[in-house]
């Protein structure tokens, strides 16, 4: 029998739902064996107002008690629940998801209130330097988990690129085991002279178990043909990848593609890292 794992779920107090708990809830229910909750209460201090007048930071026993307790129980799930005070928001999720040996990180953002979304610099350190794949839960997204869809580089030209393509399929894959979802790779390319061939194609679906007609290779951006993808198919999950590299001045980068691919889906997101060996070698 497969072993229980722990899914890390991230609450805002400050926040009216809790969207990643919701959603945290329907899917375990899908799974077995259902995944132990490991729930993390913070306040992320670059996204509220942390001053005493803000009137949802104050939080009772009883708001513990109805929020989260009551729901889970309600669920038949097992939960540990940790309150953090640390201003390092960010790093405090990193160090207690890998102290409790999370599976993923469920992470919740908000609603978007322009056609460009942004991420706080707290959100982005989270997504860039966890070592499981952080999910970001939107608000309106479905909670159901029927079709996945898999942003993959068949143009990869590096070895952590490589890497990358196959940790995003076989977590793909993972997830639409556990839900029996179908799963569909997505891949985007600007020049007509990179256009796999159908041979290459075969040997991706032969390697995958990923039929051909849910191998989309189209023309354009990256984030343009994932959005187009994602709605044509009405994927429930995408899963993509960001490569962990610093710039010259030991400054994380943010990723132009992976923030834009982000940026226009409605849909929940799965990012997984692949570190970059000199970034491994340095600890």
């Amino acid at each position: 029998m497969e072993q229980q794992t722990t899914l890390f779920v991230v609450v805002d107090p400050n926040d009216d739902r809790h969207v990643a708990l919701e959603r945290a809830l329907t899917t375990a229910r899908m799974r077995l064996p259902q995944p132990r909750l490991a729930v993390f209460v913070a306040v992320d201090g670059e996204a509220v107002d942390t001053r005493a007048v803000n009137d949802h930071l104050f939080r009772d026993e009883s708001w513990f008690r109805e929020q989260i307790r009551e729901p889970i129980a309600a669920a038949g799930l097992e939960c540990q629940i940790t309150v953090c005070w640390s201003s390092d928001w960010q790093a405090a999720i990193l160090q207690e998801s890998k102290r409790c040996n999370a599976e993923m990180i469920y992470l919740p953002v908000h609603a978007k209130t322009s056609r460009r979304f942004t991420f706080a610099e707290s959100k982005w350190h989270v997504l860039k330097t966890a070592r499981c794949p952080v999910v970001l839960i939107r608000p309106g997204a479905k909670a159901r988990r029927k079709v996945v869809l898999a942003t993959v580089n068949y143009q990869a030209q590096t070895q952590e690129q490589r890497q990358l393509n196959r940790q995003i399929t076989e977590r793909a894959k993972y997830i639409a085991g556990h839900y029996d979802a179908e799963l569909h790779l997505v891949n985007a390319y600007l020049d007509s002279m990179l256009y796999p061939d159908r041979g290459a194609l075969a040997k991706l679906a032969d390697k995958t178990g990923v039929p051909t007609h849910r191998i989309h290779v189209k023309q354009g951006y990256t984030s343009d043909v994932v959005e187009d993808v994602a709605r044509e198919i009405d994927a429930d999950l995408v899963v993509m990848g960001t490569l962990n590299q610093y710039g010259a001045t030991g400054s994380l980068l943010r990723g132009n593609t992976a923030e834009r691919v982000i940026g226009q889906l409605d849909v929940d997101v799965m990012v997984c890292n692949q570190f970059t060996s000199t970034e491994v070698k340095a600890g």
